[in-house]
Formats: C-alpha cells, structure tokens, sequence
C-alpha cells in the first residue's frame, strides 16, 4: 500500500482516535501545511467518518482543531484519483511511469477545471499529497 513517506507517530495517534470514535477502518491521516487532516478510509466507511447529518465529522473536527477531509482508498492508483476528484467529470487519467518518477496526467473539460484545482488549489494539493505519500507519484497534472 504505501510507496511514499511512513506513518508518524502523530498520524498513528490522529488514526487511533477517528477509528475509536467512529469504527472506521483509517489508512492514514496525512496532515497538510493548511492545518487539514486527509483521511484515506476503507471504501464504504467515508459515510462512518461523517456521522448523519456530519455530527461526528464536526465532533473530530472540534477535537483534534483541524479541518478534516475523508478519501475512500483504492489501491488501483486510477479508481484513487477518481476518489480523489468526487465531483470532476473525468475524461481519462493517464499514468506517465518514468525511470525515477510517476506522473498522473488528468484530462477533464474546460468547465470543471476550476473544481479540480479546487480555491486556491486546494483539490489538487490534496491529490499531490495523497498520491506521493501512498503511491510515490511525482507530479499530478491537470489538462
């Protein structure tokens, strides 16, 4: 599963508390430089993480003072940027191997290149992030 950087200490005990408060099964929780926490959950258990009507996604958010973000894993690295990118349409992803570096090229239509880049590219630094970290990618590029 993980290519990229190993799991802290600090994310080991942000896993612990999202698993015990809500009985999901957490892969990682990647803390971003934008005080952002990024779950990467078993898929089903996003819904679990959330709470109805988002309680126990405000009760983690209030606890651990961060914002929280929920990604379903797949370790199909393609099914995974799509996880990553919920409300893009698509067009194809195409994965670049090179001899020391994997770059994930998206093609999607002019009107929702603005969703995935995501304000002040939000949507796009979390996909960089995620990717790096579990799957070694280099570079995610938007066209």
């Amino acid at each position: 599963m993980s290519e990229g950087g190993k799991i802290t200490v600090e994310e080991m005990r942000y896993i612990s508390i999202i698993q015990d408060l809500t009985g999901a099964l957490v892969y990682r929780c990647i803390n971003d430089e934008n005080n952002r926490l990024i779950c990467v959950v078993k898929k089903g258990d996003a819904g679990k993480v959330i709470g109805r009507r988002g309680q126990k996604i405000k009760i983690l958010r209030d606890l651990l003072k961060k914002n929280i973000d929920v990604v379903e894993y797949s370790d199909d690295l393609v099914e995974m940027v799509r996880n990553l990118f919920p409300n893009v349409k698509i067009e194809r992803i195409d994965v670049v191997n090179r001899e020391d570096s994997t770059l994930v090229i998206l093609r999607v239509p002019e009107e929702d290149k603005g969703r995935a880049i995501g304000r002040g590219g939000r949507v796009i630094n979390r996909a960089r992030l995620v990717l790096r970290e579990m799957f070694g990618v280099s570079n995610v590029v938007i066209r």
